[in-house]
């Protein structure tokens, strides 16, 4: 074989290269006999130190025969390797290619139906391992290898190494402390996840400005609520057919306080606090940043003659300011005597609410059933009691249902897939996605702390 550096021949008809060590003065090839290599050993050199950056290692087509027909043999397929290493000289790009029709069809046109489902099977089983491999990374003393075949096959810190190929690639074992490479050059490990407070300090900013801007556009709404005697309300069908509870909407703000409470005591427990909280700021903001938007669009009339809803001028700009203020302080809560009017598409309580019972259901155990249970349903009773006492309309709480569990799904979805989360497109349409995630590896697990030095009984029984 050939590396730039250098060159060396070995009889490749009894021996495979094991293990490469590099020094800055020196080369040592480690061999051993091809009967006790495994397939990964003719696809996955060990690199040993820190200096080296770059290595290509260009397989030859003999080679990668061979490894198919290892593969075959181990498989159960001996009899077709002459078929089709030999004959039709496919190399591990080409099995991996391979479908069902291929076997079926000339030129290969398998006989025994059998053989084809269990080839075919086996080959699927393949494309899943290579799939997964490819999204995941070798490394050996400091060196990131990525498992990408082909021309995409890259050390973390930008190196290109020489062409793989698809079995290698698939069937080779993740280095000791494997690592995940990024497009922006690092390389970071499966185990550890960086807290990166800074960055949940920017985001934190991020949705206080928001929820400031939210504040400011429910003082504009509120100076343009169509006048109930000329706009009366609009046909619903739930308030129609429920009478008004009058208390019901401050028991919807208490359901949503005994959420924000378990959420609390959750993030405060959490050993990845930081990152679950990061998730939620991003999240409530981008959500009530869309409500900024439809809250102000479009003036619904009140939902029920009950409220003493009229077009108010606040004055001038300083004015409008101090009760934005006052709303933003209050949290909007009628709880805390902030009543507001014209808000209502969509309902800011029940993303509330919402968002609240899908971060404790997410990032507490699966064995703590009760805790699910309880959580959905002071979700959906708080859902039932913002129609009950006919503060927003049907639609409004649709929608915000709606709009904030796809948001959730769809945000935790990225965060959980690495090939969407650094790819191009991610970086694109949802760039504060992608500033927030783009060091996490995968999936937050649901693992507890005790985040301070005392008590220290506590602190020995969480962790």
């Amino acid at each position: 074989f050939y590396c730039p550096h250098f060159s060396l021949s070995i009889l490749t008809n009894f021996y495979t290269p094991h293990s490469l060590t590099f020094t800055s003065h020196s080369f040592t090839p480690s061999l051993v006999p091809r009967s006790q290599s495994s397939l990964s050993d003719f696809c996955t050199p060990s690199l040993s130190h820190s200096s080296v950056s770059y290595f290509s290692l260009p397989y030859s087509l003999t080679l990668l025969c061979e490894q198919v027909s290892v593969w075959l043999k181990k498989e159960g397929f001996g009899e077709y390797v002459n078929l089709l290493c030999v004959k039709h000289r496919l190399d591990g790009a080409g099995l991996l290619s391979l479908t069902e029709n291929d076997l079926r069809s000339p030129p290969l046109q398998l006989p025994l139906l059998g053989d084809i489902k269990r080839l075919t099977l086996a080959l699927q089983r393949l494309q899943r391992q290579h799939t997964h491999s490819h999204t995941h990374s070798h490394t050996t003393n400091g060196v990131c290898l990525s498992n990408a075949p082909g021309p995409e096959r890259r050390f973390c810190n930008g190196g290109v190494t020489g062409d793989g190929n698809g079995v290698a690639t698939a069937l080779s074992v993740v280095g000791e402390g494997g690592c995940r490479g990024y497009s922006n050059g690092k390389c970071k490990r499966h185990c550890r996840l960086e807290p990166e407070s800074w960055k949940t300090a920017l985001i934190f900013v991020y949705v206080s400005l928001v929820f400031g801007m939210t504040s400011f556009i429910m003082v504009l709404v509120h100076e343009k609520v169509p006048d109930i005697h000329t706009y009366p309300p609009l046909p619903d069908i739930f308030l129609d057919s429920v009478p008004r509870i009058p208390w019901a909407f401050a028991m919807a703000e208490a359901c949503a306080v005994i959420l924000g409470c378990i959420l609390l005591l959750t993030l405060l427990l959490h050993k990845h606090r930081c990152i679950l909280f990061r998730r939620l700021c991003s999240l409530m903001g981008t959500v009530f940043l869309l409500r900024c938007v439809t809250m102000f669009v479009t003036s619904l009339s009140v939902p029920g003659r009950h409220l003493q809803c009229s077009g108010k001028v606040y004055g001038d700009i300083w004015v409008k300011l101090r009760r934005a203020v006052e709303i933003w302080a209050g949290l909007g809560m009628s709880l805390t005597g902030v009543h507001t009017c014209g808000d209502y598409m969509f309902s800011g309580h029940t993303i509330v609410l919402t968002m609240l019972n899908f971060f404790i259901t997410e990032y507490t155990p699966r064995k703590w059933h009760l805790v699910h249970t309880l959580s959905w349903v002071l979700n959906l009773f708080g859902i039932f009691f913002i129609l009950a006492a006919h503060e927003h309309y049907s639609i409004d709480v649709f929608i915000a249902f709606y709009i904030t569990t796809r948001l959730f799904l769809y945000y935790h979805t990225l965060s959980s897939t690495p090939a969407l989360q650094h790819s191009r497109r991610a970086r694109i349409w949802f760039p504060l996605f992608s500033f927030s995630e783009c060091n996490v590896n995968g999936p937050v697990p649901n693992q507890y702390a005790w985040p301070f030095p005392r008590p220290r009984l506590l602190k020995s029984l969480i962790g």
